[in-house]
């Protein structure tokens, strides 16, 4: 394990590979038990499919599929909470969105590692500045559920103009369903009626999205 971390500092982080890096964040101080970890971290990787799974992994599931202890698991969850956090922008800081990849930008970090599709709403002032980036819905997103009242009650208490509708696809396959497009339908409509434009409709997948304003053309 020595080698591992000498190579880091001769020649940077970026030439280690993903389960050399986390065997160099959990690895005990003890040389005797790199190897060990190194077969953990090599079973924990293969049986949740890559870092994407890993990211999804609840403490439980580390514990017993990559028989770590808890303090090991513990570390693995901090370590894909900072990478998400790191990800995102200054929360202090107001995001311009002009494009449908900006808002895919922002909301991606936080959306497209979720195992429950997730609805949420971006609020724009009159500068396409984020005012408010809110969680609305767990579950699936369909018309009988989605009152147009709950999606749009944001931008008028915060007297905005503009809102960008995004939920994500936990399959990671971001192609749009018969429902989705009915519910999008729905909300430019009863956006035209509260003078409140839906700027878009993002679906995302992992790591690829898809605009509903440049598929339906409204």
């Amino acid at each position: 394990m020595k080698q591992l971390r000498e190579r880091l500092q001769h020649y940077g982080a970026m030439t280690l590979s993903n389960e050399e890096l986390l065997c160099i964040i959990l690895l005990t101080t003890s040389p005797a038990h790199g190897g060990d970890m190194r077969e953990r971290v090599s079973r924990l990787l293969a049986s949740r499919g890559g870092l994407h799974g890993l990211m999804r992994a609840d403490f439980g599931d580390l514990c017993l599929e990559g028989q770590l202890g808890p303090a090991k698991a513990a570390q693995v969850q901090a370590v894909c909470e900072l990478a998400k956090r790191f990800a995102l922008v200054d929360p202090d800081e107001r995001r311009r969105v002009v494009s449908a990849d900006d808002a895919a930008c922002l909301l991606r970090p936080m959306m497209m590692h979720l195992e429950q599709e997730t609805l949420r709403v971006l609020v724009l002032d009159i500068k396409n500045q984020v005012v408010a980036n809110l969680h609305l819905y767990t579950g699936t997103v369909e018309s009988s559920v989605l009152r147009a009242a709950e999606i749009f009650r944001p931008a008028i208490a915060r007297n905005c103009p503009r809102l960008i509708v995004a939920h994500n696809h936990p399959s990671g396959v971001p192609e749009p369903s018969l429902e989705d497009i009915e519910v999008t339908r729905q909300l430019v409509e009863a956006g035209k009626l509260l003078d409140i434009e839906v700027i878009d409709h993002l679906i995302l997948g992992n790591p690829n999205y898809v605009s509903l304003r440049e598929r339906m053309r409204w």
